[in-house]
């Protein structure tokens, strides 16, 4: 699962397990990430022996009844979708007072990680990373999951071998609903990696759909490609304000070189109203890449 879904400041309400604890089948070796919603231990099968990442979730996510029932709902269907840029779900539940989610363990970074080493990706890596993800929340959104906290700390990168495809993405922390963790967003910074790429109809409260996916899905793009934010704002309460209300910053304000026409994708991509975006993930990837001749 991933290696760190971001780097936010320690919560007083997330997990804390020192040492070697078994929880639900499996034992807890090392901790690999840390965010908002939880923390991910590197962990060990103990009935089959292999090795897995194990997530807890925030004690304060779990005393939701509704998110809990939306939690093992989505983590269930998320297990039956069989899509190569998926982390596989093995099982999910609660135990011991936590929910909890085991999922293939992958060795890579986030691509939060990749920016922070490397500052920004190439266009061309930016969109072939964007291609699979945009084909892995299509797929979900066809069996009826939206992911709803895509960021750049829930995309797993790995390097490979393949000159064709030198990187190849996961994305993974379904069943994490970001509608949880934005009740209280009055403070200053710990949460504004993940609500970076938050859509306006999911900050207040309305329905969310494959359309809120694909808004975060630019928001990331954008990031990768411009090495900062959309909205570079240090404050939740500002950034929640700026994703509702403000103009969007053309891309090629950012990136010197980008054709004019990839700021009318990248608008039609983050427009506030749902209807107003692209039918789909794959479509706007499809002509993002077109416009920058990726």
């Amino acid at each position: 699962m991933e290696r760190t879904p971001d780097r936010n400041e320690p919560h007083e309400g997330r997990p804390a397990l020192p040492g070697r604890t078994r929880i639900a089948g499996y034992e807890l070796e090392s901790e690999i990430g840390r965010g908002r919603s939880g923390t991910v231990y590197r962990a060990t099968d103990l009935r089959l022996g292999r090795t897995l990442a194990v997530k807890l979730l925030a004690p304060e996510l779990g005393r939701d009844e509704a998110f809990r029932r939306r939690f093992v709902r989505d983590s269930r269907i998320t297990a039956g979708i069989d899509h190569p840029h998926i982390v596989p779900v093995m099982d999910a539940g609660e135990a011991d007072g936590f929910l909890y989610i085991a999922m293939r363990y992958v060795a890579g970074p986030s691509l939060r990680e990749l920016l922070a080493q490397d500052g920004t990706l190439s266009v061309d890596g930016a969109m072939r990373i964007a291609g699979q993800v945009a084909s892995a929340l299509d797929s979900a959104h066809a069996h009826g999951v939206v992911h709803g906290g895509v960021n750049p700390g829930s995309i797993l990168v790995i390097r490979t071998t393949d000159e064709d495809r030198p990187q190849y993405a996961y994305l993974t922390d379904f069943g994490v609903d970001i509608r949880a963790l934005t009740e209280d967003f009055t403070c200053a910074g710990p949460f504004a990696g993940v609500l970076g790429c938050t859509a306006p109809e999911q900050m207040s409260g309305r329905p969310v759909t494959g359309a809120t996916d694909l808004y975060a899905l630019a928001c990331v793009v954008y990031e990768a490609v411009a090495g900062d934010p959309v909205f570079p704002c240090d404050e939740d309460a500002a950034l929640m304000r700026a994703h509702q209300y403000d103009e969007r910053p053309p891309l090629s304000r950012r990136v010197p070189g980008i054709a004019p026409h990839a700021d009318d994708v990248m608008r039609t991509a983050l427009a506030e109203a749902p209807g107003d975006r692209y039918g789909s993930c794959r479509e706007f990837v499809e002509e993002l890449r077109a416009a920058v001749g990726a």
